[in-house]
């Protein structure tokens, strides 16, 4: 439990968070002058006294919807909205070229750099035990959104071999395991599980399997025991496409450590004001990515500072990891699911008058279900062709269920999250 990263990991506390306050003053005068969307945004504040906790808190917290918003908006000009410092085009110095565009469900459009471990996710990958030689299977996305990007990026970093598995295909994955023998996986927790079940099923074993980065969903408890009978060593990061790494479970398995590129603040919901140390609030997170200066990005993910530190000697403050939504937005699966959504599904189908996704389900195994309230006898086929809808619009599969017009509750939600996270 004594090695690390980096030095960085270790560095004295005090010495930390001046190191943090300068670069965030940096980062906002960055902002002004590379992305047109902080430019005003941060009209009239002067980057230099951005340079306390206090004054990050005067800021504007930039919400997910007011991204995905903006980037509409913007879309014939700048499809990032205005909040990024790197594009493509001829006319833009080669200094300022992305190196990859990506689009997550929204969608929202996110940028990445030709940056070593540009999401800064081999230090999450070293906290899991990967090290240099290892083979991963990165059964994250490689398509559309950069989970596999992310993952592939920060392995480079270690000097690990990557199998670029990405999604589905669970047979045909589970062979390549067999004949390549991985040492590690990286994907969602649940897929893990369902690989696992599959080689079951078929008798085979893995027996290089022995580590794993999970993340893009909860990982409880119970299914870390689970994989741990089974001698494979589960860890949690907590990143997003928009910024990278933000926080990583470690051998201690006591909360998740902040990555040292990243300002956390927990907030009350709906507001930008930190709440006191301990209280649960939502993840707030400013990023200091020089191409992509996100500042006071609302996750809309609950969590809570853990106070103390790391017994591994890491220094950075811990938090207590994912405790829920503090908006109706789900991730489920590792793919986020918005109201919008769910209205852009009742808006194909004009026999739908009120419609509610419940997320259910424990131990990583996830599911959808759509309540639909329809007037009078439902047409023959309807509830296959709004599922089929469902996959389109989520890229996730769902169930409908058909219901009597007021059965569903007069509360406001378009989506309920019923999961167990014990």
């Amino acid at each position: 439990m004594s090695q690390h990263f980096d030095a960085l990991e270790t560095r004295d506390p005090g010495q930390r968070e001046a190191a943090l306050l300068a670069a965030l003053a940096l980062q906002v005068a960055n902002a002004q002058a590379n992305a047109p969307a902080g430019a005003e945004r941060f009209a009239g504040v002067t980057a230099a006294k951005v340079d306390s906790r206090a004054a990050l808190a005067a800021l504007p917290v930039l919400r997910k919807h007011e991204l995905h918003e903006r980037q509409r908006a913007a879309l014939a000009n700048d499809p990032f909205g205005g909040f990024a410092a790197i594009g493509w085009g001829a006319a833009r110095p080669a200094s300022r070229r992305a190196a990859r565009v990506f689009v997550s469900p929204g969608p929202i459009h996110e940028p990445d750099s030709a940056r070593p471990d540009y999401w800064r996710m081999g230090r999450a990958l070293f906290a899991a035990g990967f090290r240099g030689g290892d083979l991963v299977h990165n059964s994250f996305s490689y398509h559309f959104t950069p989970a596999g990007a992310m993952m592939e990026s920060g392995a480079a970093a270690l000097g690990c071999t990557v199998f670029p598995a990405g999604t589905g295909q669970t047979e045909q994955q589970l062979q390549a395991m067999v004949e390549l023998r991985p040492d590690a996986y990286v994907g969602t927790p649940s897929f893990l599980r369902i690989l696992l079940e599959k080689a079951d099923e078929s008798g085979v074993a893995l027996p290089s399997l022995k580590k794993a980065s999970l993340g893009g969903e909860a990982f409880p408890a119970a299914l870390r025991d689970w994989l741990a009978a089974r001698g494979i060593h589960g860890y949690q990061s907590y990143g997003t496409a928009d910024l990278g790494l933000v926080a990583y479970e470690t051998e201690a398995r006591e909360g998740l450590v902040l990555d040292e590129g990243v300002i956390v603040e927990i907030v009350r919901p709906g507001t930008g004001d930190p709440v006191a140390e301990g209280e649960i609030g939502e993840v707030v997170v400013t990023t200091l990515n020089p191409d992509y200066p996100l500042i006071r990005f609302g996750t809309g993910d609950l969590s809570a500072v853990l106070p103390g530190r790391c017994p591994t000697g890491r220094s950075n403050q811990r938090i207590r990891g994912w405790l829920g939504r503090a908006d109706q937005s789900a991730k489920v699966r590792g793919m986020f699911v918005h109201p919008p959504q769910v209205a852009e599904i009742a808006r194909r189908h004009p026999e739908v008058k009120k419609a509610r996704l419940v997320v259910s389900g424990e131990r990583a195994d996830d599911s959808m279900a759509l309540e639909c309230e329809v007037e009078g006898a439902a047409p023959e086929g309807l509830a296959e062709r709004i599922a089929e809808t469902i996959r389109e619009v989520t890229k996730l599969r769902g169930t409908v269920a058909i219901r009597a017009p007021g059965s569903l509750p007069n509360d406001g939600k378009v989506i309920e999250d019923s999961r167990r996270y014990d």
